[in-house]
């Protein structure tokens, strides 16, 4: 099994890692542009945001070359009691509206309802061809199995869910992917512990080596953005395969953990949907945009777009390691890891806090100009003694026009 998940992991990186440069060119030339409009967004100049079709081509090509061959080797069964075949083809077609839908955001931008509209319809096509939640065991919740209008629905509203969660945290280069990442390697460690079915664990590497592969491109400061195309086939691909990787084992753990694992996208993702409803008083609210997400907050604090990131990868991290703990060795060694790094986070950022005067200079990280708060910047009518964190959100850099999310602390 290791070499195919070896092969499953580096051809998909291959493929995802060589068809970025060509998703850059072609998002030039249909107009799949995110031009900067509105406050909410953290670039400052117009960005290709095309990535998407990039890693769906690389997990597609890794995953169909490993079906057939792994098929013709009868090391896997596709037609057997649990007909992978069909529940695939519904992963896949899901895949095919679900991307038809967000290339043509991604290009012309659409309705928030239309979307959602696509989303829903592509969970349906997922349910039609087998693709459920059959029974849920929790503390307060135990059945034996569902009926099947209830196991629909769960499993419909768990794949536009999750869909959402990793479209909406989709704001700072390499978030969204770079998330999807660690959640994956998680998901794939908890499928191997819990002696998951091969096609998951197989499914879930593809989707990892794409990512990586894609990953150099969308790192900060990015060449291009994974787009609403490739977030949303994010979130439907991992919603699907964590079905898939705990179909067999209903237990109390294996079914929270795929939760635990997508933990900071769902938070952010329902704290967005109660913050929006109380702000807007209206179920319309919830499909308007704001700056209210956890990365936009860190961001107001002060820090770089690359250390917002790395917080949220970190918190991410911790989210899939106390997930595997909690499989691994039980509810209470995985809670003391999570206090150890509680109690880490809360020493080492008063430390942080500490380092950071009024007098700190940044450096913007596309033409190494330095904010120096002691001259300030006159011509653009920023005083002597401003600190970087009290200038405008609207200032640039006065070399190279960049924002102040290009800046990083300069050591």
């Amino acid at each position: 099994m290791w070499g195919d998940v070896a092969i499953a992991f580096l051809l998909a990186f291959i493929v995802a890692f060589m068809a970025t440069p060509y998703t850059i060119k072609i998002a030039h030339k249909i107009g799949a542009v995110d031009v900067p409009k509105d406050e909410r967004r953290m670039h400052k100049r117009a960005m290709p945001k095309f990535g998407g079709p990039a890693v769906i081509l690389g997990f597609l090509v890794s995953v169909i070359y490993l079906l057939i061959v792994m098929s013709m080797e009868g090391t896997i069964s596709l037609f057997g009691t649990e007909n992978y075949a069909m529940q695939l083809l519904g992963m896949f077609l899901g895949i095919i509206i679900i991307s038809i839908t967000c290339i043509i955001d991604d290009i012309k931008t659409i309705k928030p309802i239309v979307k959602l509209a696509g989303q829903v319809l592509a969970a349906i096509v997922a349910v039609a061809f087998g693709v459920r939640i059959d029974s849920v065991d929790f503390w307060f919740i135990s059945t034996s199995e569902l009926s099947e209008i209830i196991s629909a629905i769960v499993t419909v509203v768990w794949i536009v869910g999750v869909t959402n969660a990793i479209n909406l945290i989709d704001g700072l280069d390499g978030l969204a992917s770079g998330i999807s990442v660690i959640s994956a390697i998680s998901l794939l460690v908890i499928f191997v512990l819990n002696g998951s079915p091969t096609i998951a664990i197989i499914l879930i590497t593809a989707l990892a080596g794409a990512l990586v592969g894609f990953l150099p491109f969308n790192f900060s400061p990015a060449k291009t953005f994974i787009g609403d195309t490739g977030s949303n086939f994010l979130g439907y691909a991992i919603s699907i395969i964590a079905i898939l990787g705990v179909a067999k084992t209903y237990t109390v753990a294996v079914i929270i953990l795929p939760l635990i694992v997508l933990g900071l996208p769902i938070f952010d993702t329902i704290w967005a949907i109660i913050r929006r409803l109380i702000k807007g008083k209206s179920i319309k609210a919830i499909f308007k945009a704001d700056k209210g997400h956890l990365h936009h907050r860190i961001v107001a604090k002060g820090f770089s777009q690359k250390q917002a990131v790395l917080i949220l990868y970190g918190i991410s991290a911790t989210f899939g390691i106390f997930a595997v703990i909690l499989l691994d060795s039980g509810i209470w060694k995985a809670l003391s890891f999570l206090l150890m790094v509680i109690v880490a986070i809360g020493l080492g950022y008063r430390n942080f806090q500490a380092e950071h005067s009024d007098s700190d200079q940044y450096e913007c990280i596309e033409c190494k100009y330095i904010y120096n708060p002691k001259f300030g910047n006159e011509k653009a009518g920023i005083k002597p003694g401003t600190p970087f964190e009290d200038l405008p959100d609207d200032w640039v850099c006065p070399v190279c026009g960049e924002g102040k999310d290009m800046f990083q602390l300069h050591q």
